[in-house]
């Protein structure tokens, strides 16, 4: 028997599923914010000199990239609060576990765009009287900024996608919405091609995005 398409289930849930996309892009863009403040800090520190601060970044990156991001996800909801004495909100516990893993990935951004950067531009500023803090800011950070917009780009795409996993603690995101249309409607066909569809857009929109930025910011830098 051919396979029909019932259009009138995916108009009626389809405010629904864009409500479900719009958290999505709501946890996606906080975690990376987070993220982003976490892995420039702990970027920074594993090109430190002190060995303590060097190590302690290191072991939080090897820690975060070498499990899954659904067991953090489990950690931060479920066995955290065993720690704390009290529950931890759905949405709090998702924000807090992709930001630390993103985070983590976020930090070797980082290092790769300060290190890509000629010493020389260091020895230059320090040699003008800049102390190393400011010579990051001021001259390090803004040039490797420029490089890292694409691997940024991708790690907000691979999050967005990734954000998908935090429906296993029942919080309802795009995934876990059309999990639960699905279990009322049993149209699982229908609501899986549109939660796929506005995963595309998301993405597709987002990498557009990302190249509009970098074109922007190469033509500062092309003369």
């Amino acid at each position: 028997m051919a396979l029909e398409l019932n259009l009138s289930i995916i108009t009626e849930n389809l405010p629904l599923l864009l409500k479900g996309a719009g958290i999505t892009l709501e946890i996606t863009a906080l975690s990376v914010g987070l993220g982003l403040l976490i892995g420039m800090f702990v970027g920074v520190a594993k090109l430190s000199d002190n060995r303590l601060i060097r190590g302690l970044a290191s072991v939080y990156v090897d820690c975060i990239r070498g499990t899954p991001l659904l067991v953090q996800i489990f950690l931060v909801y479920f066995a955290l609060p065993q720690i704390i004495g009290h529950r931890i909100d759905p949405f709090v516990a998702a924000v807090g576990a992709c930001s630390i893993n993103s985070g983590a990935y976020v930090a070797e951004i980082f290092r790769a765009g300060i290190q890509s950067i000629d010493k020389g531009q260091m020895e230059a500023s320090r040699a003008l009287g800049l102390n190393w803090f400011q010579a990051m800011r001021f001259v390090i950070m803004p040039q490797a900024f420029k490089r890292i917009i694409p691997p940024l780009g991708n790690e907000f795409i691979a999050m967005l996608k990734d954000s998908s996993l935090v429906s296993v603690i029942g919080f309802e995101e795009l995934t876990r919405t059309g999990q639960l249309i699905i279990s009322r409607t049993y149209a699982a066909f229908e609501i899986w091609i549109v939660v796929a569809l506005l995963y595309l857009i998301m993405t597709l929109a987002i990498s557009r995005f990302v190249a509009l930025l970098e074109k922007r910011f190469s033509k500062g830098t092309r003369k």
